[in-house]
């Protein structure tokens, strides 16, 4: 089988703690775990394979919530499974709900990459 990854997509506009950062990071690359428990969504061939595997990780960076936005549309849009994280604010953001940021995968790096590609390592 091909190379499976997981990309992280976090927002630097927001200037977070780097622990603030990891969390929301760990929030996002674990979610697709979630989702598949409450829809009852079996695993693929593929997630599992990563699950068992590697667990190769990137993490990338956009610079706005806008970016963050046309990131997870593109995915969608490509079929890919994509997890964007709301954080509360109740420890930054002044109580206000902010998007912090996506994973995308894991899935086949090729698929993941035409996405994700072209952003900056974070």
């Amino acid at each position: 089988m091909s190379q499976i990854k997981q990309v992280i997509v976090m927002r630097k506009d927001l200037n977070m703690r780097r622990g603030k950062e990891i969390a929301q990071g760990a929030h996002a690359s674990m979610a697709f775990l979630s989702i598949k428990a409450q829809d009852a969504t079996p695993i693929s061939a593929v997630e599992r394979e990563w699950l068992e595997g590697t667990f190769t990780k990137v993490c990338v960076r956009v610079n706005s919530e806008a970016e963050l936005d046309q990131v997870a549309a593109a995915a969608r849009q490509d079929g890919l499974q994509v997890s964007v994280i709301t954080d509360s604010g109740k420890t930054e953001f002044g109580g206000v709900p902010t998007k912090t940021c996506l994973a995308i995968g894991p899935d086949l790096a090729e698929k993941v990459d035409r996405i994700t590609g072209a952003l900056s390592l974070y």
